[in-house]
């Protein structure tokens, strides 16, 4: 069950979401709600993909690209904590 308050969106967050369009897991309505990622314990700006329930983060490489120009990522395993910034 999802808790909808009076503005009629969603506070619950997907178990898993992306920055990428090309995913099948990107959501730009949650992605506008500014969502944040705790990591471990420590607050994560460069997150590119999350997965709750397999306990993972997809973080990127600092400004390194592939031969398709998409970032250069790092797969992490640990506790994943999304919430709503704002």
């Amino acid at each position: 069950m999802t808790d909808i308050p009076a503005d009629g969106r969603s506070t619950t967050l997907p178990d898993r979401l992306s920055v990428n369009p090309k995913s099948p897991f990107y959501d730009q309505a949650v992605l506008d709600r500014d969502v944040g990622i705790r990591f471990n314990g420590a607050e994560k700006n460069n997150v590119e993909e999350y997965c709750v329930s397999e306990g993972w983060v997809r973080l990127s490489a600092g400004n390194a690209k592939d031969r398709f120009g998409n970032a250069m990522t790092v797969k992490l395993k640990g506790k994943v904590e999304p919430y709503f910034r704002t």
